[in-house]
Parts: structure tokens; sequence; C-alpha cells
């Protein structure tokens, strides 16, 4: 049985499409989709009791009000799914139609899988320059291991299991976390192009920066928490460029040339001030 694992806050009208693109998934066999409800004031309830795709995607809503956050909301989906593979993916994207069962067939081969993310579908051609994607063929990096994204990545439930799920405390950044304590514990985690999802993006820069600044902060809370795995420093040279290209890039300045859109200066700035915050409140200096 496969599991598809969606938290949702206050997601609609979006997560119709989501469920939309659930809906034309070209898996053969049956899955079931556990909308983990985190205390959603939206009516989410009762629209999914009346929802008309609710008997084909075998629709099931679950309370996950009791904490906060997606990571709690994807730990009490993935307890009240029936399936031994978990598939994971974010109420306001869109699966792609092979999505499914591309995570399945490489799972074969792996303990977890993750899949490429697109910004055009669902984004504005503007928007779309602010997040550069890899290739479909090519894996996350970062600059300890690879990673899957929390709106594309599947697991068998063992290998869930066995690495405690996703780390409540992390309100943020979770989906890299549990990549890295996948590998760590000795796993593997794989990626097939063959698993697309249309990932939607802030479409205003104060909302861009502040996402921004949030991934900065979490990425210095996930680098100290894997420090005593072997996680290394953030290399100083790549922070020096960074610094260097949010200083001379910097559209607020009249005399700049735009070299790169406004929105991408926004998520390299936003991620250094995140961490520098992050480095400030844990009083490190090995993640600048």
């Amino acid at each position: 049985m496969v599991s598809v694992v969606i938290p949702v806050y206050n997601g609609l009208p979006l997560l119709d499409v989501q469920l939309e693109g659930l809906a034309a998934q070209d898996y053969q066999d049956s899955f079931e989709v556990i909308i983990s409800d985190n205390g959603s004031t939206d009516g989410l309830r009762q629209h999914l009791a009346n929802h008309p795709l609710r008997e084909k995607l075998c629709l099931r809503h679950i309370d996950a009000s009791d904490a906060k956050g997606a990571p709690h909301a994807r730990n009490a989906g993935a307890a009240a799914a029936d399936g031994d593979f978990l598939a994971f993916t974010d109420q306001d994207d869109r699966v792609y139609p092979g999505w499914l069962r591309g995570l399945v067939e490489a799972a074969a081969e792996f303990d977890a899988v993750g899949g490429p993310i697109e910004v055009h579908s669902l984004n504005s051609p503007k928007v779309a320059k602010w997040r550069p994607c890899p290739a479909p063929d090519q894996r996350f990096p970062s600059h300890y291991r690879y990673f899957a994204h929390g709106n594309n990545m599947a697991m068998w439930r063992t290998t869930f299991e066995k690495v405690g799920g996703f780390d409540e405390n992390m309100l943020a950044g979770d989906d890299l976390d549990i990549s890295w304590m996948i590998e760590e514990a000795g796993l593997t985690l794989g990626h097939t192009p063959e698993a697309m999802v249309a990932y939607r993006l802030r479409t205003t820069l104060p909302e861009a920066l502040r996402q921004a600044i949030g991934y900065g902060r979490t990425q210095v809370d996930v680098y100290a928490k894997h420090r005593p795995n072997g996680c290394p420093p953030y290399p100083k040279r790549a922070t020096l460029i960074t610094l260097a290209a949010t200083v001379f890039c910097n559209p607020l300045f009249f005399f700049v040339r735009p070299w790169v859109p406004t929105g991408l200066w926004a998520l390299h700035a936003g991620i250094l001030i995140g961490r520098i915050q992050g480095s400030i409140r844990l009083r490190t200096m090995d993640y600048l």
C-alpha cells in the first residue's frame, strides 16, 4: 500500500490544484491520500468531506493540530497512514502525472528517494527566474550531503521509523535534516527524474525575502545538529562570493546594473541574513 501525506494549514483553494494532480496519476495500483490538518481555520474538514475526488483518491482527513509545524503534520500523517511506502508533497504545489509511479519504481533500489522540481508551470515568467532549479536528472546538493525536497520525497516506512521521522523541532529545513539522517544511518537516498513536482514560489519580494531568511536560519540549525556526525563548517569562500554578489547586485543601489533578477538577489541576500542571525543565536561562526 502507498500513502501520500500532505501537511496542510489553511491551504484552500490551492490544495485542490494538488489534489487534481494526484487524481491524474498514471500509477496503476491503489493509493491513499492523507490530509494532515495542522489546525486549519478555512473549512478544510467540511471541504474534504464533500470533495468530488474523495473516493477516487481515498482521501482521509486527520487532525494534526496538537502541535504546530509541517514536520509534526508529516509525522502525524505518516502515523495514521496504512501504507508501507510513504510519499510526501505539499499543499500548494502540483505533482506531475508520473510522480508517484516514478517514486515507487525508483524506491525498488533505494531506502528513500526524491525527485526534481520545476518553477515554470505555476509561476509567472518573472517569478520563475527567482529560483533556478537543477536539471531533472541532477540531485540537490549541499556542502555536506545530498538531500530531497520536502514537497517531493518518499521512503519506506521502515526507513522513516529507523530515523525517527521528521524532527519536530525544525519548523523549516526538516527535509534537509531527514535526508541527512537517512544517509548518516547508512541508508540510501536516491533520485529519479521521472517524479517531477511543479513548485509554487512566493510572488512578492517581501515574501521571498522573508522565506529566504527562514531558510538561512534553518540551515544553521541543521548544520549544528549534524556537526557531531561529521557535517563540516560552511565553506568561507562560498560565503564571500555570496556576500560580494549581495552587495554588488543590490537592486536598491540605483547605480548597480541588475545582473541577476531581483527575486534571485532576495533569495541569496535573505539566506545570508538568516545564516548571520542563526549564527548569532547559536554563538557559532562555523556556518557563515
